[in-house]
């Protein structure tokens, strides 16, 4: 099977559609933030678009807004983690980093080594 952009979106395929729940830390009409189901660190919150944007190189100009809200929901999730443990990463992944071909963000705290 060759694998598409879209057959590799847990983003699209699982948590939008609903299949895999996940626990929300904040939500608009067009981003959300959850708990990752997987987590890496001991804090671990993704912050995605509701739409299918394949990654942050592929944003448009007409993604504008879409972007904003994602930075102010970005910020608003790491200022609660700086408040509750002092300090957080924010990062997000391209290219063969990006295991899920869909524009997401980590906010985290925490050594992986201690989750």
């Amino acid at each position: 099977m060759v694998k598409t952009e879209m057959s590799e979106d847990f983003y699209c395929d699982e948590v939008l559609s609903g299949k895999t729940e996940v626990r929300k830390v904040h939500e608009t009409d067009d981003v959300l933030a959850y708990h990752h189901t997987r987590p890496f660190w001991p804090v671990h919150i993704v912050v995605i678009p509701k739409r299918h944007i394949g990654s942050l190189l592929t944003l448009e100009e007409s993604d504008s807004t879409l972007l904003l809200e994602m930075i102010e929901m970005v910020k608003r999730v790491a200022d609660r983690v700086v408040a509750e443990h002092g300090a957080c990463r924010v990062l997000t992944n391209l290219g063969r980093y990006q295991d899920s071909k869909h524009l997401h963000w980590h906010v985290s705290f925490g050594d992986p080594n201690l989750s």
